[in-house]
């Protein structure tokens, strides 16, 4: 990850939606792996929630954290495979302004390497809507360490060049906007 000398590491509010038919909050361990690596990073968990893999409920949730002025970032875990019960696609896709199409090919690129060809069958996506990111990844921990460690901590994060996603949010008081640098 390339870091800017200039630039200052701005904590973003961050939202986790665990969709699940068979999880409680106390049992979420892809929400937490989540929460934990959000939390080490410096940013804030706005509010963590659990919803059952139901498009209206999945809706539901995601347009309120959308439309709420103190949450950038919504990241999503669970309801991206091929089952019958797997919406998430589905319903956060009509809510997007802005696909962000590079997010799902890197993250299958990257699974490759740890569960093969098995990778195809993830339907990670990401976009932005209302200036908040909003990233949708397998319901395994593996699945979300891979997507943190190999995506989002560094998209996440505004000393990151030449571009990083802060750039794109919704400003919360006290914060400046960010840009992309010139590549180096």
């Amino acid at each position: 990850m390339a870091h800017s000398s200039s630039s200052v590491f701005q904590a973003l509010r961050i939202a986790v939606l665990t969709v699940s038919d068979s999880r409680t909050l106390e049992t979420d361990s892809s929400g937490q792996t989540l929460i934990d690596a959000l939390q080490q990073a410096g940013h804030q968990l706005a509010e963590r929630a659990l919803v059952s893999d139901d498009i209206w409920q999945i809706r539901a949730r995601l347009c309120s954290w959308i439309a709420d002025p103190q949450v950038q970032v919504v990241l999503i875990t669970g309801g991206t495979g091929f089952t019958a019960r797997d919406n998430t696609p589905q319903a956060v896709s009509p809510l997007l302004e802005k696909s962000v199409d590079g997010f799902g090919e890197l993250f299958r690129q990257l699974s490759l390497q740890e569960i093969g060809t098995s990778t195809v069958q993830s339907r990670a996506l990401a976009g932005l809507s209302n200036g908040t990111l909003v990233c949708c990844l397998p319901g395994s921990p593996g699945a979300c360490r891979t997507g943190w460690q190999g995506i989002l901590q560094a998209q996440l994060d505004s000393r990151t060049r030449p571009c990083n996603f802060v750039a794109h949010l919704k400003r919360l008081p006290g914060q400046d906007a960010q840009s992309c640098g010139p590549r180096s």
